[in-house]
């Protein structure tokens, strides 16, 4: 969905859109004024990501939390089959949350002591161990040779240590269509790291699109200082575009450079506020943090209630040290719905033993 479609984030509708921490506290003011918006994000999917934007917790904890209605919900089974997964997924979760109207809505998909599923990502194996990498290079460059074949040829390169004679055939690799790389190019670049960052900062200043993002990641990783200027106009444009996927790979890349690239921060702080991708916006916290951003402690403590685990974990890590920080953390350290890192965090930092130091005890 586009992102036109969203509300700002300026409005509680905007928050909630996008999972934000903020838009969970403003909820808990009022709770039987948001129950119509809460229960159309799950009728509605508003990620920008569906692979990877998660929202199935945050909804379900502002139901548990604010005490909304599940019957709601457990009307969008009937729904069409993607709000129907929707949810379902939220009230699996209700039902973990100790919700007995959502445990009987799905009486076959819930056991005691379930909980978050985790993710186990397939390995990938090399697909050609009898050829070497002078023949794959070889099968890149004909130009014969169907786009299939050079993305298995690719996906060999990519599991294999640096090859640099692939550097520059990279411009030549685009699909066939010609608008987009060829899968997979990106990862087999990844593995040249810093012998890329020559032809990377040609690549960046190509007028094709998908050479200048190629070579833009690869400055964004490797870069130095003197790539600062570019990699900031390259998050300029990507703003004014609302460019939403990827510029967390350059916001990563800034703040390997610290308070020297500060001239950063007020471009993402507005991703940061305004991204509909909820996956990056950890990465724009961390970069904001490693520039010395003004208003980290807050943005922390938002993160709490954020609907990202990665989030979450960097407000359980960094929040400060007071009452309702504390108690956020006893929810999370003792919430069934939770991730097991986040709760196990949570627990530690309460006890103190996390990263952030000594939190005390709820009310302590």
């Amino acid at each position: 969905m586009h992102s036109d479609h969203y509300a700002p984030p300026t409005t509680l509708l905007g928050l909630l859109q996008r999972g934000r921490g903020q838009g969970a506290r403003i909820a808990a003011e009022d709770p039987a004024a948001v129950a119509e918006l809460v229960h159309g994000c799950i009728r509605w999917d508003w990620r920008w990501d569906r692979q990877v934007d998660d929202r199935h917790l945050y909804l379900a904890r502002l139901i548990l939390d604010l005490e909304l209605p599940v019957a709601p919900v457990v009307d969008f089974l009937s729904g069409d089959e993607d709000t129907r997964d929707r949810a379902t997924g939220v009230l699996e979760l209700l039902a973990l949350g100790g919700s007995e109207e959502a445990r009987r809505a799905l009486p076959d998909r819930i056991s005691e002591g379930d909980g978050p599923a985790p993710r186990h990502p397939a390995k990938r194996v090399d697909p050609y161990p009898d050829r070497d990498n002078a023949a794959l290079l070889a099968l890149l460059r004909d130009p014969g040779v169907a786009d299939g074949a050079k993305t298995t040829a690719l996906l060999a390169l990519s599991l294999r240590p640096p090859e640099p004679e692939l550097i520059p055939l990279v411009p030549a690799l685009a699909a066939s269509d010609g608008t987009r790389p060829l899968p997979l190019l990106g990862k087999a670049v990844d593995r040249l790291a810093g012998q890329a960052v020559p032809a990377a900062r040609e690549w960046a200043a190509s007028e094709r699109a998908w050479l200048a993002e190629i070579g833009f990641g690869v400055l964004a990783a490797h870069g130095d200082e003197n790539d600062v200027p570019s990699l900031l106009a390259e998050l300029e444009r990507r703003w004014v575009d609302r460019s939403w996927c990827g510029p967390d790979d350059l916001a990563r890349g800034l703040a390997r450079f610290g308070p020297e690239a500060a001239d950063a921060v007020s471009l993402l702080r507005r991703f940061w506020l305004w991204t509909p991708h909820s996956y990056e916006r950890a990465d724009y916290l961390e970069a904001l943090a490693a520039m010395g951003a003004a208003g980290m402690a807050e943005a922390y403590t938002e993160s709490l209630w954020d609907c990202e685990a990665r989030a979450r974990l960097l407000g359980v890590e960094h929040a400060p040290d007071r009452p309702d920080v504390r108690d956020r953390l006893a929810r999370l350290r003792d919430d069934p719905m939770e991730e097991p890192e986040v709760r196990a965090a949570a627990g530690a930092r309460l006890a103190g033993a996390g990263p952030g130091g000594p939190a005390g005890r709820p009310g302590g």
